[in-house]
């Protein structure tokens, strides 16, 4: 699904070592469109909606995409924590935890740069409404200090499966990093969207941004202090989102938004000196310049951040030669791009739109800071930018958007499996998408401007959350230049023409003189939003006055199944006794009809309606339900036999005079905070309910609601005041009598119960709990005996974590957290803990011989004060020891001798005893060079 890098650097490199040989690629053939072309507000409406769409978790009342419902409400239930939410990565489910927060520090970055040109089209309560969405789910995931969840769900299994994503079956397992298998990269990056994000929300919700900071600043320390590759611990990501640039970009760029984010001159100092760790570009001493910012490779940001904070050179002067690399080309180094016959930056294969979107955002960012000393260079990048952000909205040699449902012939077939809404696990069903996935930008033309609007297209119609990052905070700036005045879309978005989505297709399947047997499938392909139908029944209705007539009755007749996938089917139900009229109730309950695979949308069932043996007066031509109907196995869709979901009709037809429905009988009340909950049984006939409440007993009420469902939340009440409440019924033919009135008083309830724990280490003791409902924030308090007395030693938490350092090894502490809000407190469990120095952790070591050299690098021994390396000429030793007192986890033997083995071990100390490593064996050697063959093809250029 992804990119894979490897073949790309390795053409990259090839164009650096001959870059003398190539000339640059020259924008040409372009349609030329003024910037004034386009409606900046509304492409920045519909980029920030595509968010929505791809969100995960329960929805929120306020959610615009009514083809999406909750889903994945299970995430995280494998572990025993609550890890829904977050954002679905592409057209595809899995939750990666890594592409999701770079994505969310981009468009932080973004709000943090042109909040004015959100603000200007209106959208700037919606754009953090939805990195909220994100870093809500961040919070979940990051469970203790050095404990972050990092996806939900696996790669292959989760693509395997073609069908919306709130029907999904499979199992989503979660993976962490922790201390003992670490990952800066992604904690660095969670960490950094963390802090931009609260940044951004300092104005409007400080308390909130207080709570993204604590976890930003834990987050950093995680990442900083356990060093590691998170794809090498969550192996999954490794097809997918592999960290090919390693995780020192990460370290660099959440201390610069830290920095930004507390004015901490001690990020500022990691920050830089973390810089000596970013790799170089091939042979060259520079840093990276050939890619741009992207999910996996930070340092294109950090460096643009640096560069205006500290006006260093070295910063300034890598940041102009990415830039040259992707206007001009490199003064140095002679490089640029490949551009397209219509002026795309062309970059890689993958989401080419993605990166020359993300290098747009760079360049306005840095053009803006550059204004003031090199106006001409500055309006060079911003050029840049304009010309690839236009033509990405249409300004492109077919004259087409790349931005679903925005301007001139956008795409309609992106390869995203719940805006297809396909109910048979099939790309090919149906034949078009059901649902317009507004403003996702898909991954774009190949090299000649060449594209295909085609479903199975994952690379050309490829979208996903990071695709649309770079591009959202670059439409923020265009609508600062060019789109004053510009509206977003009224009344957007205007719902969609729905087709049926649960339905019978029949046939007679067989018939004689005393019987009729029917063929019924069942159907479920709802897609508004796709939804689980386990609570399904039809009826299919008869007129019995032929039996009647013949002297017969009801009670004279049968049903029975001839072939039958899980319903039961009852005998004649009276409808309509004065007219004769009955119906056979086949019921589906406790049956999993979904939109999800030729099996799983569709049930069959084949009963047969029989009068006595040798009577003759069976006739079904006047029955309700079998009119249209035709012979054998071909069935048709008939809106004759209704289809009902848990009692309530969702399809048909019943036969009669439609009669208005009953009245709504035991309405219950559940009393919340600030809320009151309704319940009540479902009415016959009832299509949906309306809601009225009065704050006086008798009322007069008012109709505060429509629902179809059964039940209703009443929220943003007043606590302590009295509601009175009926319910009636509707349908087409008007409105049942109201229901008998209840009443209810919502309360801030007290915080619920929770549970307390505790890990001991060398003078801390990590606390952790459980959520407690209803909680403001907590308490935490110590005593040193069991029961108290206890004193607070931290008040007003907002995290569930808590490290205390002001204790002593080997004295017994014992705690207790209060959880607290307005109605009281509650106590959590008393835990016991103990501090002492742990002794050095397990570790692994590895060697990689070169020339008259070994290099040694070990993974990080939690608790160690140090490393000693010991090598021998023999697996059992004697070992002698080359180095001792090592603070970092790498080290270079330099006095080996080719040819000869060598055996090492490291051994991990503190003061509480040593950890020894494995033993490895390195024999340095002179390496062999041979022929080099090149080959030169003009094509290839």
């Amino acid at each position: 699904m992804k990119i894979f890098r490897s073949m790309t650097l390795i053409f990259l490199s090839l164009l650096v070592l001959f870059s003398g040989m190539f000339e640059s690629f020259q924008k040409g053939n372009e349609v030329d469109a003024a910037p004034s072309t386009y409606n900046y507000a509304e492409a920045l409406q519909k980029s920030i909606y595509f968010y929505e769409a791809q969100r995960s978790g329960e929805l929120p009342d306020n959610n615009r995409v009514e083809w999406r419902g909750d889903s994945g409400l299970n995430d995280g239930a494998d572990v025993g924590l609550d890890l829904t939410g977050g954002w679905y990565d592409a057209g595809d489910h899995v939750k990666f935890g890594f592409p999701m927060a770079a994505t969310t520090t981009m468009l932080a970055w973004s709000v943090y740069e042109y909040k004015d040109g959100y603000i200007q089209a209106g959208q700037y309560e919606e754009i953090l409404d939805n990195i909220k969405w994100a870093t809500d789910y961040f919070i979940k995931a990051h469970t203790g200090p050095n404990e972050l969840y990092g996806q939900i769900g696996t790669g292959g299994v989760d693509h395997a499966w073609w069908g919306p994503a709130e029907v999904m079956q499979m199992a989503r397992p979660s993976y962490k990093i922790d201390a003992s298998c670490p990952g800066s990269d992604l904690a660095g990056e969670t960490a950094a969207a963390l802090a931009a994000s609260s940044i951004i929300f300092k104005e409007t919700d400080p308390t909130y941004a207080s709570t993204l900071l604590q976890h930003a600043i834990q987050l950093y320390d995680f990442a900083d202090q356990y060093r590691g590759k998170y794809s090498d611990c969550i192996t999954d990501a490794a097809s997918f989102y592999n960290s090919w640039s390693g995780y020192e970009d990460e370290i660099t760029w959440g201390a610069v938004w830290l920095y930004l984010a507390t004015n901490d001159e001690t990020y500022l100092n990691k920050a830089i000196a973390s810089t000596a760790d970013w790799g170089t570009e091939g042979q060259t001493p520079y840093w990276g310049y050939l890619w741009t910012q992207a999910w996996d490779d930070k340092h294109y940001g950090a460096q643009i951040l640096l560069a205006r904070i500290t006006g260093d050179s070295q910063f300034i002067t890598s940041t102009e030669r990415n830039l040259d690399y992707w206007t001009t080309g490199t003064e140095d180094t002679g490089q640029r791009i490949t551009y397209t016959p219509g002026g795309l930056a062309w970059l890689d294969t993958w989401g080419v739109l993605r990166y020359a979107a993300n290098a747009s955002f760079l360049a306005f960012v840095y053009s803006d800071w550059l204004e003031a000393s090199d106006p001409a260079k500055a309006q060079k990048y911003r050029d840049f930018a304009v010309d690839q952000i236009l033509y990405m909205l249409g300004d492109n040699p077919h004259n087409r958007s790349y931005v679903i449902g925005y301007s001139n012939n956008p795409p309609e077939h992106p390869h995203h499996r719940t805006s297809h809404g396909s109910w048979a696990d099939s790309q090919s069903v149906p034949e078009y998408h059901r649902h317009i996935l507004y403003g996702a930008l898909v991954g774009g033309p190949d090299l000649n401007d060449n594209y295909t609007d085609d479903i199975g297209d994952y690379v050309s119609n490829e979208v996903a959350t990071d695709y649309n990052a770079g591009f959202t905070g670059s439409l923020a700036k265009m609508n600062l230049m060019y789109g004053a005045g510009q509206q977003p879309l009224p009344n957007f978005p205007q719902p969609e023409v729905r087709e049926d989505e649960m339905f019978v297709e029949a046939s007679v399947n067989s018939s004689g003189a005393t019987y009729t047997e029917i063929k019924a499938l069942l159907n479920n392909r709802a897609g508004w939003p796709a939804r689980m139908g386990d609570k399904l029944s039809f009826k299919y209705f008869v007129d019995l006055s032929e039996v009647y007539d013949a002297g017969y009755t009801v009670n004279d007749l049968t049903t029975s199944t001839a072939y039958n996938q899980g319903s039961s089917v009852s005998g004649f139900i009276p409808y309509d006794i004065d007219n004769n009229v009955y119906y056979v109730l086949v019921d589906f309950t406790g049956v999993d009809i979904y939109p999800g695979g030729q099996s799983a949308y569709k049930k069959e069932v084949q009963f047969r309606m029989a009068a006595p043996s040798g009577t003759t007066f069976w006739d079904p031509s006047n029955d309700y339900s079998y009119q249209e109907l035709t012979s054998g196995s071909s069935v048709i869709k008939t809106p004759y036999i209704p289809v009902f979901d848990d009692g309530l009709k969702v399809f048909g037809d019943e036969p009669g005079p439609a009669l208005p429905p009953s009245t709504p009988t035991n309405v219950t009340v559940n009393e919340g905070n600030e809320q009151i909950t309704l319940s009540w049984n479902h009415a016959s006939g009832a299509n949906s309910y309306n809601i009225k409440r009065s704050e006086f007993s008798g009322g007069p009420y008012l109709i505060i609601d429509s629902t179809l469902n059964n039940n209703y939340t009443d929220t943003g009440l007043s606590n302590g005041e009295t509601y009175f409440y009926v319910v009636s019924a509707s349908n087409n033919s008007g409105d049942s009598p109201d229901s008998s009135e209840v009443n209810g008083t919502p309360f801030l309830p007290q915080p619920g119960t929770f549970t307390l724990s505790a890990i001991t280490g060398d003078g801390q003791v990590d606390l952790s709990w459980s959520l407690s409902s209803n909680a403001d924030d907590y308490d935490v308090i110590r005593a040193e005996v069991s029961g108290g007395p206890y004193t607070t030693i931290a008040d007003g938490i907002l995290l569930r974590n808590y490290t205390d350092t002001s204790v002593s090894n080997g004295t017994t502490y014992y705690y207790q957290v209060a959880a607290n809000n307005g109605a009281g407190t509650a106590t959590s469990n008393e835990v016991q803990a103990l501090p002492q120095l742990q002794q050095p952790g397990s570790f692994t070591l590895s060697a990689t011989a070169g020339d008259g050299q070994v290099e040694l690098s070990w993974t990080a021994s939690s608790y160690a004060n140090s490393y000693e390396v010991l090598r021998s000429t023999s697996m059992n030793g004697p070992f002698d020891s080359l180095q001792s007192d090592l603070s970092t986890t790498s080290f270079t033997d330099t006095t080996a001798i080719n040819g000869t083995t060598y055996y090492y071990q490291v051994v991990a100390s503190n003061s509480a005893g040593d950890k020894e490593s494995n033993v490895v064996d390195a024999t340095p050697n002179v390496p062999v060079v041979g022929d080099l063959v090149l080959q030169y093809k003009a094509a290839d250029t």
